[in-house]
């Protein structure tokens, strides 16, 4: 089996090989020698295991949380390097001349944007998601991940589609799509690693002891299946040549824009909400050593969202090419969504009645609320930015920007942190973290950060949108483009700095992830939870 390995690494090799002499393209060079060094290191990996006796398997009692650790230290990791690259593009709008000149636009925000938003959405939260969802399915389902070393593929695999997402970006290669999708090859490569987490997961679903489905796991997978439809259809394109980054789009036009919108809106749907979703549904009730308040209605909350979600995506296209219907019925299923949106966020925020006095001990139990609290504000906000009236306001302007980040940061971000600190003790064996005072100062400085930085562009959006629309007796406009951009500079320094201050309390967890998994008191008796937490 070993020798078929290590064919199949020479032949991947060989390829990379091949494609770097032949690549037109800087981006496709890099990518190949990427990929050279990728086989080579797993060539040397493989060739060292070839003469070493295999090691009995682990008793099935005991859960595979290797790749969760290094899940939780790869998702802290991607962190700080979105929260740093995020801090700094928002200084380059607040100072233009950051966009430093290096011969290439290597470091412009235009190169720098698209690396921020998937670092943070696809780097972090994507290493969240697997990494939580692998823990939690483990022990809702009372076994290991199914398919043995399978899991390692599916972390290390996207691993390796982050660095050339990373890298194209970078290069300039991309789809020229708003969320700036990255060459038909990196597509590829994720579809396959995706489609292997599917069948991870799905496995250890199967193969399970409990009967019971946990609701947590319907999310997870419900974010899983969802985001490979979304991935498939959106990044449908055709390649120019094998031996080149570039491709030709399938959609273009009104269909383009809608397609883009669909994929836009459910990835927030599916990816940074249903997902975490599932963080939520286990992660909450276990903190709080409390039962989810209603089951029920968490049933009712997961069907209703996953009708509805996949609808909204019109509601960012009013006063478009679009047909009016369309994007009246996104508008419309927006502000439905509104409904389960908020029957999940008191599910959660309920769970905790009878613990309530944890809000005053407990700082990771404050993360959990709060990310909640943003996930109400959000989807709240979100539904009543839909509706035409206030879309003709807010559209364009940093109204939206802030609306996104108050739920990026206040909802995915915090509830992650939460969960890095709820897995970190449990998965090296600690008794608890090595410094819950870090914690606080972690949680104040986060919410701080975010109160900046969605105040200033809730301010500077509201004050843009009416300055374009501000016109004289004589009916022409009142105020320049370059009047709003002007007028914007103290609240993007305000933006920046809510920034600085997000990325500090990242550092600070960082530290105190290190310091707990280096050394601390060990548990007395780790003994893994396999009951779902209801």
């Amino acid at each position: 089996m070993n020798y078929v390995k290590l064919i199949l690494l020479g032949l991947v090799a060989l390829v990379a090989a091949i494609g770097a002499n032949w690549a037109r393209d800087l981006a496709y060079q890099v990518h190949a020698l990427l990929v050279m060094v990728v086989a080579f290191g797993m060539f040397i990996w493989v060739l060292r295991g070839t003469d070493e006796p295999v090691e009995p398997a682990p008793p099935s009692t005991t859960y595979f949380d290797g790749v969760i650790r290094a899940g939780v230290i790869a998702t802290a990791f991607w962190g700080i390097a979105g929260f740093l690259v995020g801090s700094f593009i928002a200084f380059q709008l607040a100072f233009p001349e950051l966009n430093f000149d290096w011969g290439q636009p290597f470091t412009n925000f235009g190169r720098l944007r698209p690396l921020h938003t998937s670092a943070v959405i696809f780097a972090f939260g994507g290493n969240a998601l697997i990494a939580t969802s692998f823990y939690v399915v483990q022990r809702t389902s009372a076994v290991r991940l199914w398919g043995g070393k399978t899991a390692w593929f599916v972390f290390w695999g996207y691993q390796l589609f982050i660095v050339l997402a990373a890298t194209g970006y970078l290069l300039g290669a991309t789809q020229s799509k708003e969320y700036a999708e990255p060459e038909w090859y990196v597509d590829i490569w994720l579809t396959i690693v995706w489609v292997t987490y599917l069948a991870v997961y799905l496995g250890t679903i199967i193969n399970r002891r409990e009967k019971h489905i946990y609701v947590a796991n319907w999310f997870f997978l419900s974010f899983i299946i969802t985001v490979a439809m979304l991935h498939l259809v959106n990044n449908l394109s055709i390649p120019v040549s094998i031996w080149g980054s570039k491709s030709v789009q399938i959609f273009s036009g009104v269909q383009d824009a809608m397609t883009q919108w669909w994929y836009g809106h459910n990835a927030v749907g599916f990816f940074l909400t249903a997902g975490f979703l599932g963080m939520m549904y286990y992660f909450v009730p276990k903190q709080a050593q409390r039962p989810v308040y209603s089951y029920k209605l968490s049933i009712v909350h997961f069907w209703a969202l996953i009708f509805l979600y996949i609808w909204a995506g019109p509601h960012h296209l009013h006063y478009t090419a679009l047909p009016d219907w369309a994007s009246t019925l996104g508008m419309v299923f927006s502000i439905i969504l509104w409904m389960p949106s908020w029957g999940g966020m008191i599910n959660g925020l309920m769970t905790l009645q009878g613990a309530w006095d944890k809000l005053r001990t407990d700082p990771i139990m404050r993360m959990f609320v709060l990310s909640l609290g943003f996930y109400g504000m959000s989807t709240f906000e979100g539904p009543m930015m839909s509706i035409r009236a206030v879309n003709s306001l807010s559209h364009y302007t940093d109204w939206t920007i802030g609306h996104v980040h108050s739920g990026a940061l206040g909802w995915n971000g915090m509830i992650t942190f939460a969960c890095l600190y709820y897995m970190t003790p449990r998965l090296w064996g600690r008794e608890k973290m090595h410094s819950m005072a870090a914690i606080s100062w972690h949680f104040w400085l986060a919410t701080l950060g975010i109160v900046l930085y969605a105040a200033s562009m809730w301010v500077t959006g509201i004050m843009e949108g009416l300055m374009w629309r501000e016109v004289d007796d004589q009916g022409f406009l009142v105020n320049a483009f370059a009047d709003t951009v002007s007028a914007k500079l103290p609240m993007y320094i305000v933006r920046g700095t809510g920034g600085i201050l997000f990325l500090s309390g990242a550092l600070v967890m960082c530290w105190n992830m290190w310091m707990t998994i280096r050394g601390g008191a060990p548990a007395t008796a780790v003994v893994p939870n396999s009951t779902p937490a209801e």
